[in-house]
């Protein structure tokens, strides 16, 4: 069996507060091959890694986040909603990622400004990538296919992976969109995958890149069958759990 790579879904969350760098570099230290993340827009143009369209669920601020600027963001904490241990942890910027794992992980930027497409977000987001010496291992996806026709014009060399819903809902994505060039990937819920999807999907010289699986059988499966990526929240038992299957 060939181990797909195993990328962490918004760092090692299962074991450190999402989408946060305390959470990224516990996906280095489970040996995860990459990291795969949210960004969005602050109110004065700042790239900020955040998955929520509001700031109550991960961090002691309240509200909308669009609402913000990013030193008013960055007051927040997002830490502590996980654990005490985390107490002070920030919202991090685009290019702080960069800094902290760029060299030893591979990145995946979810463009997640679904509900203000054309804000600028993924104008923001090249023109960091355009400005990094090697932008090898990074890629974006996106369930909007406006994100990712853009993001393709502007950093063509950065693949592009196409993410779809869940069941009936995603069906024609599967199925029909991910024919298209601009698409490198497909990022199908993993109850979705199976070995017919997984044959048409590489005939058309695409990965297979499936989200997000935390149940060993299910690594197991989808290991087994050959998909090339797998996210998780827990990099070090999805790893443990595909070597002992091989």
């Amino acid at each position: 069996m060939s181990i797909p790579a195993i990328y962490a879904h918004r760092g090692a969350s299962a074991h450190a507060p999402e989408n946060t760098l305390s959470s990224f570099n516990l996906a280095v230290k489970q040996n995860a091959d990459g990291i795969e993340f949210d960004v969005k827009l602050t109110r004065d143009g700042k790239v900020i890694v955040l998955h929520d369209m509001t700031l109550d669920r991960t961090t002691t601020g309240k509200g909308a986040y669009k609402n913000y600027s990013f030193e008013e963001l960055r007051k927040f904490d997002a830490g502590s909603w996980f654990s005490s241990d985390f107490s002070g942890e920030k919202l991090p910027l685009l290019e702080e990622v960069f800094d902290a794992v760029g060299s030893k992980l591979a990145i995946n930027i979810e463009l997640t400004n679904y509900n203000s497409i054309g804000d600028g977000l993924v104008e923001a987001v090249s023109r960091l990538v355009n400005a990094l010496k090697d932008s090898s291992r990074v890629m974006f996806s996106s369930f909007s296919a406006r994100n990712l026709r853009k993001a393709k014009f502007l950093c063509p060399k950065i693949p592009c992976g196409l993410l779809t819903m869940p069941g009936i809902t995603g069906w024609w994505a599967r199925e029909i969109t991910v024919r298209s060039d601009v698409y490198d990937a497909l990022h199908p819920y993993y109850r979705d995958v199976h070995p017919g999807l997984l044959k048409k999907v590489h005939q058309m010289n695409k990965q297979l890149n499936v989200w997000t699986v935390n149940d060993p059988d299910e690594i197991k499966r989808l290991g087994g069958m050959g998909v090339n990526m797998i996210m998780t929240d827990d990099p070090a038992l999805a790893k443990a759990t595909l070597i002992s299957a091989k």
